[in-house]
């Protein structure tokens, strides 16, 4: 395929190559280095800002991610707090009511303590007169056999005698002691 071309065409397309690399050279020993070094100082700012813009981009994404995460946190201590309160209330009130049982219980107590030592000093009271009442008792029924054996006779009084006076004042201390 190269044979068939005609020589003068490919000098033409050699020669064309040729001129275009050398004027390139040229503008770039001209102009070409002049224009790259007179950058515009705005095209910098814009890369530099555009580069925080990305920088800060990422950041905020972080932020959202960490924000969302922080958010996820507060709800479930939000809901364990209220679960504490709850648990706390229930056992304030179980609290509430126990306190109030035991002053109930307490003043039950109390109230049958002090029933208890009424009972107990009337059963001292009751046995005390229960003994007396006993005393009393034997004391008469000794007397009754006293009587009925003789040794005491208080229908015969003997008159004029001293010492029948001082057996009176005997016999009435027993007869007193009986009654």
């Amino acid at each position: 395929m190269f044979a068939e071309i005609p020589q003068n065409l490919i000098l033409i397309v050699a020669g064309a190559f040729l001129l275009g690399w050398i004027l390139s050279a040229i503008n770039a020993r001209l102009g070409g280095s002049s224009r790259a070094s007179k950058r515009d100082p705005r095209d910098k700012k814009i890369l530099s800002l555009e580069a925080e813009q990305r920088v800060a981009k990422t950041q905020l994404d972080s932020l959202r991610e960490n924000t969302s995460k922080l958010e996820t946190e507060l709800d479930e201590s939000r809901e364990g707090l209220e679960n504490r309160d709850n648990v706390i209330a229930h056992q304030q009130t179980k609290l509430d009511e126990t306190s109030k049982g035991l002053k109930h219980s307490i003043l039950k107590t109390r109230e049958l303590r002090a029933e208890l030592s009424d009972r107990a000093t009337e059963n001292v009271r009751s046995e005390v007169k229960l003994r007396e009442v006993e005393t009393e008792l034997s004391v008469a029924q000794v007397s009754a056999d006293l009587i009925a054996t003789g040794v005491l006779d208080y229908t015969t009084e003997p008159e004029g005698d001293d010492e029948g006076v001082e057996d009176d004042a005997d016999d009435s201390d027993v007869s007193e002691a009986g009654t």
